[in-house]
């Protein structure tokens, strides 16, 4: 793909890291609006965002940056050291401040996308449009069944500190994509990306582990703007049911399943993802 949007790699230093960023800049966007767009657990931004990014219209400026864990943000001393949900948000809003982003559009996929629900409720004037590919938080009806899903992860993150990294990897492709159509090729493509990283991945899994543990999930969601949710058509049925329900009840909230796809829909679908985000931002605009 021909890049439209070239980046400029930067870093910004915060008490206990360095977090690495990447600024896309659009020479022919449509509008002056900035987006922040936030990965998932284990994937850096710059793998997670830049085939959707090329394909955005609306956009002046995106803002990409990798998450602790992931990526090239790293501690000073290069060890891996477990973090929290409210650390991430405060390496956003660090990030966001600045760079002097008083407004702009969000969105996060997974772990990213419980991140910008934090940030929002943080934010509430300064986010604007939103945008949730499979966040976190947001699989199951019952925040009891969430709950006890994440402990499977957290079985998987017990393995990734361990020699048997591998398998705590596929444990967690089993667990979050169970009804994905797959080829051989295609997981190891998966547990390659996952592996760069294993120690700093599995600490995000158990950042959101236990911070859904401290949160108020009907408080946060009413916390949240317009949002558009995306949803990969292969997901677990009971995530869809969940996202139907709030989209019946919450007129700010716009359902999006994405054919084709499963949880690793930002990677499947880059394309249609970013037209249908060029679309409902010009409808929120409306």
């Amino acid at each position: 793909m021909r890049k439209i949007c070239p980046s400029e790699k930067h870093q910004l230093l915060v008490p206990d890291q360095r977090i690495v960023y990447r600024l896309y800049r659009h020479p022919n966007a449509l509008s002056s609006r900035r987006l922040v767009l936030l990965h998932g657990a284990g994937v850096a931004g710059q793998d997670t965002w830049e085939m959707l990014i090329q394909c955005t219209q609306q956009w002046r400026e995106i803002l990409v940056p990798d998450l602790r864990g992931a990526g090239e943000t790293q501690y000073f001393d290069g060890v891996e050291h477990p973090f929290t949900l409210v650390d991430l948000v405060n390496d956003v809003a660090h990030l966001v401040d600045h760079l002097d982003w008083r407004v702009f559009d969000l969105g996060g996929y997974s772990l990213g996308g419980l991140v910008s629900m934090l940030l929002k409720a943080r934010f509430t004037d300064r986010v604007e449009k939103q945008y949730l590919l499979e966040s976190a938080l947001l699989d199951r009806s019952s925040l009891d069944d969430t709950i006890r899903l994440r402990d499977r992860y957290s079985q998987a993150a017990e393995f990734l500190r361990s020699q048997d990294q591998e398998q705590g990897i596929r444990q967690f492709l089993d667990t979050i994509s169970p009804n994905r159509k797959t080829t051989a090729q295609v997981d190891d493509l998966a547990v390659s990306r996952l592996a760069r990283r294993p120690v700093g991945f599995s600490w995000a899994l158990d950042a959101v582990s236990q911070g859904i543990r401290q949160l108020d999930r009907s408080q946060l969601l009413a916390a949240q703007g317009d949002v558009t949710s995306f949803i990969g058509s292969q997901s677990v049925q009971m995530m869809h049911q969940l996202h139907l329900q709030l989209a019946e009840q919450m007129p700010n909230w716009h359902y999006i399943m994405v054919p084709g796809t499963d949880h690793s829909l930002p990677f499947q679908k880059p394309r249609q993802i970013a037209r249908v985000m060029n679309d409902e931002l010009l409808r929120y605009l409306s």
